[in-house]
């Protein structure tokens, strides 16, 4: 991944403020709030869920979703003011904040390794070595599920430029050359992947059991964002995550309205996938280890020099605040 545009974007970041969050239930007005997110995805399901059922609404937010088009442009309007949220790999916060960005991460997305391999169904796969020699279609770098896959075959011993023969298309095109039989096994997010499944390919590996819980999507805000506001928006987070676990068909029938011109079939087939991988998460909360894990993938990439310190990162006051004072709110 390119960070440098952090080196220039960073100096916009204002000084933190120390915070104690609170919840407000009933608010008068609607406050504006601008979500900047890095794509329009299936992975973000939680956020439109929380949109679309008027969770946001109820904790008194008026919700403006802006698509950036890229995770550093999405962090970039959070950096610049232009947006109080924005929703992205928490690696991005990271590198932010190691360069001296005043930013937290106060809300999950996204909790699994939300990668899988698929193969043309008459592909023999007994394990990672039935991978060598053969034409694998990834997506162009950087992009975390390449990145993951190349480091899931150094650690089996593989070399990727020996020993396997990617060929890199745009992402999301990563189906295209398996189902046109120019590659035997491809690299893919959703719903990519049950576009594949769909046409009949089989899924042979899946990165979220794989890692278990992994830091993958996150909300990240300034430290200077007002904290009811912040607190309102997770609380409408929290809701949403019940939500999609307590009523799976519900959170179809929300991803099928998000993405229109997907097959039905697809969209509910990926998102069934997901809450069965979980990687959706079944709350707001960001641990430790899931943490821990996503950050020491991008050290070994190179990304990071050292796993960064949670809490000078993840803000889980409000995590937990909306964890205990959404228990007891009715899901509808």
């Amino acid at each position: 991944m390119n960070f440098k545009w952090l080196k220039i974007v960073c100096v916009l970041s204002a000084t933190g403020l120390a915070m104690a969050a609170t919840t407000a239930s009933v608010h008068a007005e609607e406050k504006k709030v601008v979500v900047s997110q890095a794509f329009q995805s299936l992975l973000y399901l939680p956020f439109y869920v929380a949109m679309d059922k008027g969770y946001f609404q109820k904790e008194g937010l008026n919700v403006v979703k802006q698509t950036a088009g890229s995770p550093s442009a999405a962090l970039a309007a959070v950096i610049s003011g232009s947006a109080e949220f924005s929703i992205h790999g928490p690696e991005w916060t990271s590198i932010a904040v190691s360069k001296g960005a005043s930013l937290q991460v106060v809300s999950n997305v996204v909790n699994g390794a939300a990668v899988w391999l698929a193969a043309e169904p008459t592909f023999k796969y007994t394990g990672i070595d039935s991978l060598k020699g053969i034409t694998i279609s990834t997506g162009m770098m950087p992009t975390t599920s390449t990145s993951l896959f190349i480091k899931m075959m150094k650690e089996k011993g593989i070399d990727p430029e020996k020993d396997l023969k990617m060929t890199q298309v745009q992402i999301g095109s990563e189906v295209g050359p398996l189902l046109a039989h120019q590659a035997e096994v491809g690299v893919m997010y959703e719903p990519g992947l049950d576009q594949a499944v769909s046409k009949g390919m089989k899924v042979i590996v899946g990165f979220p059991k794989m890692y278990g819980p992994y830091a993958f999507s996150s909300v990240t805000t300034s430290r200077s964002t007002d904290p009811d506001t912040i607190q309102r928006f997770v609380n409408g987070m929290e809701l949403a995550m019940r939500y999609i676990n307590a009523d799976p068909a519900g959170a179809v029938q929300v991803a099928k309205t998000e993405f229109p011109s997907l097959e039905p079939l697809v969209v509910e087939s990926a998102v069934k996938r997901m809450i069965g991988d979980a990687v959706y998460p079944k709350s707001v909360e960001t641990t430790p280890g899931a943490f821990e894990t996503a950050m020491k993938t991008q050290v070994y990439l190179g990304n990071l020099k050292v796993v960064p310190v949670y809490d000078k990162v993840v803000n889980a006051t409000y995590a937990d605040k909306a964890v205990a004072a959404m228990k007891s709110v009715a899901i509808k």
